[in-house]
């Protein structure tokens, strides 16, 4: 089977760029290894910046169905000491470019855009290889296969499509996360729910910080970040997720009760989720039919930019695209000469964060940077 475009993964990026292309009248096929669009969570709340994911919506035409998914008041921010001392604290007065929004409202949104069929759940995919002339041949794990004539990686950290690029792969970043939730928090966690307050709170201190945002429904939704090799974490066995949480809340040991409950406290088993980068700048020489967007192309660490610049890159190919109707390598060219020098920047960008949040100067390095003394 031939297809015009083939998209694989169906996360923001890769279905931002289905919707652009859909709004251009450009037939494209979304493969998704997961069987549904229920299959697993989607992650916790999004900040959508004005300078990348919005202009993105603006370009699928669905800025008034985000608007509607926007939860007031998110915008509020509290950095807090080890002890619980307030550091910062920023209201949300709606001006801050940045409205929070639930991942897996916005994937849905996205999905909902499509034409039916557009996604096929269930086709995860085990290789790719170049039949020549830009067209590629997709292998899924059923066996079967699709061959296209522009093939486009949408699919993550640990990409099938990037190995026709490049030969870089992820490394660990010296830093995981263990994700936690809390539910119902002002009545069963009114503790740690004071502590976050309306929006994001951030705990800090060199090499470890508890992170949480309070989601929909009276939900906290908390990362707990620990600078520690990965055979450390190893060690841990996260199938016990009583011992799991003691042994990570010890490295707060100290801290206030109304932090440390955001790891003893959950409400779920406790998820590690180490962090990994591709190199800052990474980059490919040109091949036709076949490209990357998002994570697929510049993973960096968490740093706020991801979900959006992923989605910029999906609705930038998209038009770039629809720009050169007939010329795709045109269009890759086009797209790639611009994401490669905003990834980059983005990437470095993020690092200094990540420094300032974990490394020896924190948190009073990030205070600075807040209050214009960095």
């Amino acid at each position: 089977m031939t297809t015009d475009v083939t998209i694989i993964g169906a996360g923001l990026g890769g279905l931002v760029l289905a919707r652009v292309l859909h709004v251009h009248g450009i037939p494209a096929t979304v493969y998704e290894g997961e069987p549904s669009p229920a299959a697993r969570a989607q992650g916790g709340m999004l900040d959508i910046h004005d300078y990348n994911g919005q202009l993105a919506l603006k370009a699928a035409d669905l800025m008034d169905e985000f608007r509607g998914l926007i939860l007031e008041g998110r915008q509020a921010m509290r950095v807090l000491a080890p002890d619980g001392t307030a550091l910062i604290e920023k209201d949300d007065d709606g001006t801050g470019g940045r409205p929070e929004v639930q991942r897996g409202e916005l994937r849905r949104v996205l999905l909902d855009s499509l034409p039916a069929g557009a996604v096929r759940w269930g086709r995860k995919v085990t290789g790719a290889r170049s039949l020549g002339g830009g067209r590629h041949e997709v292998t899924f794990a059923d066996g079967s296969t699709v061959t296209t004539d522009l093939l486009v990686g949408a699919d993550g950290a640990w990409s099938r499509v990037r190995p026709l690029l490049s030969d870089a792969t992820p490394q660990y970043a010296g830093s995981s996360f263990v994700e936690t939730y809390l539910f119902d928090v002002d009545a069963r966690h009114s503790a740690a729910a004071k502590a976050v307050g309306g929006g994001s709170m951030m705990a800090l201190a060199p090499g470890r910080g508890i992170a949480a945002h309070r989601e929909r429904d009276d939900t906290l939704h908390a990362y707990v970040a620990l600078s520690r090799p990965r055979q450390w974490f190893d060690a841990i066995d996260f199938t016990d997720s009583g011992a799991a949480a003691a042994r990570i809340a010890a490295e707060f040991d100290g801290w206030a009760p109304e932090l440390t409950a955001l790891i003893t406290d959950s409400d779920t088993a406790p998820v590690l989720r180490p962090l990994h980068a591709l190199p800052t700048g990474h980059r490919w020489d040109r091949a036709p039919g076949v490209t990357l967007i998002g994570d697929a192309a510049h993973l960096a660490v968490p740093n706020g930019e991801g979900a959006n610049l992923a989605m910029l890159d999906g609705a930038e190919l998209g038009r770039a695209l629809a720009a050169h109707p007939g010329d795709a390598e045109a269009a890759l060219a086009a797209y790639e000469q611009d994401m490669f020098p905003r990834s980059a920047e983005a990437t470095a960008e993020g690092n200094e964060l990540h420094e300032l949040m974990y490394g020896e100067t924190s948190p009073q390095g990030l205070i600075d940077m807040f209050t214009g003394q960095g």
